[in-house]
């Protein structure tokens, strides 16, 4: 059992930092120092990937009235059409108010019709730094970030603001590693520090990978739970255990 935003970090070869983490029912932000996980600067929203289909679904079905769109728009072709024809903005009150700012992109979908998307492109991800879009009252995902780096003690803030690490399959979004660092440069005007992000391409699947690197260490198999101490104890054990 480990927190996944330190085996993100491992992933990176850092065992401290700050792992910024999307995924498909949640997104993270959490601070680790020396393996450690800090509780104060770890936040959770309530937005990720399964939010962006639906909202990506309103958009499409609000913008269209075609009779078949409903029907085609399954779970698998939502995801297809984030994979292949979503990307964040960097500038979103910009393309959304010129029209010319964004190229439109034509997706098939397998009962062969044709779905057109236009500012739905960079409007179905946006929530994840602006979350009020989707009626949360949480700051977005960028705002979170920059709270965890302010709580990190201050010996260490220096180095975590260098190790700030991207992870999770809503991370891979075309634009999401620019405007993280976009808006963390915007936030930390004054403080005299440009920070970067860190967006390794196998980034979506990087909390995997950091387990599979650190559960292949020896110093590591002192953390298992035997099938023996699990039938002996039960479940609970796992508690205790770790």
């Amino acid at each position: 059992v480990a927190n996944t935003g330190l085996l993100s970090l491992c992933a990176h070869g850092r065992v401290t930092g700050l792992a910024v983490e999307a995924g498909a029912a949640v997104s993270h932000v959490t601070s680790v120092c020396g393996g450690q996980t800090l509780r104060t600067g770890s936040h959770c929203l309530a937005v990720a990937g399964d939010h962006l289909s639906q909202h990506l679904q309103r958009l499409l079905l609000e913008s269209s009235m075609e009779p078949w769109l409903p029907h085609a728009l399954t779970k698998r072709v939502l995801r297809q059409l984030k994979e292949q024809c979503c990307y964040v903005s960097l500038d979103y009150k910009h393309d959304l108010r010129e029209e010319g700012s964004h190229q439109p992109a034509r997706f098939q979908t397998p009962d062969g019709h044709w779905i057109t998307l236009g500012r739905e492109r960079f409007c179905c991800p946006e929530p994840l730094f602006r979350p009020e879009l989707l009626q949360h009252g949480s700051p977005g995902l960028h705002q979170l970030a920059w709270q965890s780096l302010q709580t990190a003690p201050e010996h260490l803030s220096r180095y975590m603001l260098g190790n700030i690490v991207l992870s999770g399959g809503s991370s891979m979004f075309p634009g999401f590693p620019e405007r993280m660092c976009l808006e963390l440069n915007f936030l930390s005007q004054g403080t005299g520090v440009h920070i970067e992000v860190l967006a390794n391409p196998e980034r979506g699947a990087a909390a995997w990978a950091g387990g599979s690197m650190a559960a292949s260490l020896t110093s590591f198999q002192h953390m298992w739970m035997t099938k023996g101490e699990y039938q002996e104890h039960g479940a609970a054990y796992v508690h205790t255990r770790f």
